[in-house]
């Protein structure tokens, strides 16, 4: 997931970036292939949101560490000095797994930052800092209020609307209801929807390639939270953003993004207007950074660590304890093989908070069309299909 925002329409509230999804825009349209409109047969192949669409997985080479992803002989070529290459004999494995580190990827040194880069270390950084604070102005109100924050702003706004809703459109849910869940992801200060769904999208279409925005080929913690501090790599690497025009079209999203940093802000205001310095540093640097990490670490180390139940032939994990502290988000391997599904925790053991609040919706008529995946389509991606990839 992602930490940049588009570029500022109104400067003042766009000099910083976002925390989820860095992808910077030259203008309001869509560049290159036009607008959504003229290219939604493009778009919608290219987003893979067909929930009859399944991979199709290979008999005789299930899974293999030597993605073609890892091909050395591009990757220079491609995104210039940011990337030291290695021989094959002095690739490193991340602790603890067989993930190998491809392409060491320099985002502090070796490179210019730009404002945005600044910015969004900036913020980063002024949480974690706020954070220090915590042991000292302890309170069991700001400590309950950080855990609802966590609630709202985590699972409601987080893995609900940005994830199942937003970026895959797992299920359907009125446009006031939608847009409330929507408004709750912005409080995570993870970034607008529109810029942190492009960049999710992305990472689908080309997950732990060359060409993805945060895979752990590149290092741990490049795909933790260090590949947000180069506001430019997405840019480089899939282009100008062409996979959101089902966001673009809403005013309501784009508003969003030309005053994204005001909400989160505000909220911090009233939080210290409410609380004082306690409901700041709980309510806001704590529970911003809690989440932070529990969403960093989806795309880390549930790229790393876990066990693989689906022939996905990328480097995704279904890792428990992420799932319990991010809401279902963790059984990872699952939704890289279903990524349309609502569903994650796809067993009855496999805990998915995020699942049983759209089961809920579901059951009082608030979401609708909402997708599963099918035996048969579970059966095309298990490691012992018959099916041959041509």
């Amino acid at each position: 997931m992602a930490l940049l925002t588009s570029q500022p329409k109104n400067p003042i509230l766009h000099r910083f970036t976002t925390l989820h999804c860095p992808l910077p825009r030259l203008h309001r349209t869509v560049l290159g292939l036009g607008s959504f409109s003229h290219n939604s047969a493009l778009s919608t192949k290219k987003l893979n949101f067909n929930p009859t669409q399944t991979k199709i997985s290979l008999q005789n080479n299930p899974f293999t560490y030597n993605l073609a992803v890892t091909a050395k002989a591009n990757a220079n070529a491609a995104f210039g000095e940011g990337f030291k290459e290695e021989g094959a004999s002095r690739h490193r494995k991340i602790l603890l797994s067989e993930v190998e580190v491809k392409r060491e990827r320099r985002v502090f040194f070796g490179r210019k930052w730009n404002s945005l880069d600044f910015g969004t270390a900036g913020i980063v950084l002024a949480m974690h800092l706020l954070c220090v604070f915590a042991p000292f102005h302890f309170n069991w109100p700001a400590f309950w209020v950080a855990v609802a924050l966590y609630i709202v702003t985590g699972l409601f706004g987080i893995t609900l609307s940005f994830h199942r809703n937003l970026s895959h459109r797992s299920f359907k849910l009125p446009k006031w209801l939608e847009y409330f869940f929507a408004y709750c992801g912005v409080l995570a200060l993870q970034g607008n929807p529109i810029d942190w769904v492009s960049t999710h999208r992305y990472h689908h279409q080309f997950c732990d390639s060359e060409r993805d925005p945060h895979s752990p080929t590149e290092g741990f913690w490049f795909s933790h939270m260090s590949w947000l501090f180069d506001t430019n790599s997405v840019l480089e690497r899939c282009g100008e953003a062409n996979n959101v025009g089902d966001l673009e079209k809403q005013s309501f999203y784009r508003f969003l993004r030309s005053t994204y940093l005001a909400h989160p802000f505000a909220l911090g205001a009233l939080l210290y207007a409410a609380g004082g310095f306690p409901f700041l540093v709980w309510g806001m640097g704590v529970r911003i950074v809690w989440v932070y990490h529990i969403t960093w670490f989806v795309n880390s180390a549930c790229h790393v660590w876990g066990n693989q139940a689906w022939n996905t032939r990328d480097l995704s994990r279904n890792n428990w304890w992420v799932a319990l502290l991010a809401f279902g988000e963790g059984w990872h391997n699952n939704h890289h093989a279903f990524e349309y599904s609502a569903r994650h925790g796809l067993e009855w053991w496999q805990i998915d908070m995020t699942w049983y609040v759209v089961r809920f919706l579901q059951a009082i008529g608030l979401a609708t069309d909402v997708k599963l995946p099918t035996e048969s389509q579970k059966q095309k991606m298990a490691f012992n299909s018959d099916s041959i990839a041509t």
